[in-house]
């Protein structure tokens, strides 16, 4: 089976600084992975290289059997980078119908309400500027317009960022029914208690190096930790 994503021996510097080290990953179509590690860990960066956003220096990256930096390899995927700013001066509305018209999508006027409604945003927000949203609004009006979106997979930098609590339930309410219908998600997180809820697979990268890849039960089983917060933790002290 041809995996969704395919990475292979990834390397990518910045200068004299290297950031990533012969990262390696399969990802297959309906899972769900989490990737997690440190404050420049190279997290924002793997999902760069991914998108062909920036060059590599090594190694080579697949989507679905495509080379990432052929045209049509990110056509199936919906993203959400870490730091997300959509145009001040679209509204709400104006801003999902150009993310679903650049997919060549019909704008539903009902399926938006509805999914903002889910979000926990009032749907009369749509006619308001985004300029005017507050950071956990304008946070969900990219996690919308992602959802929205008729993607096989999902690429979301840190999704929770910025939410309170109860949007953070109501978004991995969404994320669950995505995989529940067979999408596939990847998405990075600082957040232990989200990637051992939501995902099949996690990945802990550090130093440059995916230091492990599995199952958030089997990343407690191997460092022998009672959480995955101590299996983490043992992980990046240097634990094989």
């Amino acid at each position: 089976m041809t995996a969704i994503l395919h990475i292979d021996q990834l390397a990518k510097s910045y200068g004299k600084q290297s950031v990533l080290r012969g990262v390696s990953l399969d990802l297959q179509s309906g899972e769900s992975f989490g990737l997690v590690g440190m404050n420049g860990a190279g997290k924002t960066t793997l999902i760069k290289c991914v998108l062909d956003f920036c060059a590599i220096d090594g190694g080579s990256i697949a989507l679905a059997g495509l080379p990432h930096e052929a045209k049509h390899a990110r056509k199936p995927l919906a993203y959400l980078p870490e730091n997300f700013m959509p145009p001040y001066y679209l509204t709400g509305r104006d801003f999902v119908k150009y993310i679903l018209e650049l997919r060549g999508q019909p704008y539903s006027e009902d399926q938006t309400r509805a999914l903002f409604t889910a979000l926990d945003i009032d749907p009369e927000a749509l006619s308001k500027l985004a300029r005017s949203y507050s950071k956990g609004m304008t946070q969900k009006l990219g996690l919308a317009a992602c959802f929205l979106s008729d993607a096989g997979l999902f690429i979301l930098d840190e999704p929770m960022s910025g939410l309170d609590p109860k949007a953070r339930a109501l978004v991995k309410r969404q994320l669950a029914a995505l995989k529940a219908a067979g999408k596939t998600l990847f998405f990075s997180s600082h957040v232990l208690a989200d990637v051992e809820e939501l995902c099949d697979r996690m990945g802990i990268l550090h130093g440059g190096e995916l230091r492990f890849t599995g199952a958030p039960a089997d990343c407690r089983a191997r460092y022998g930790a009672a959480s995955l917060e101590e299996a983490y933790l043992a992980c990046i002290d240097g634990g094989t």
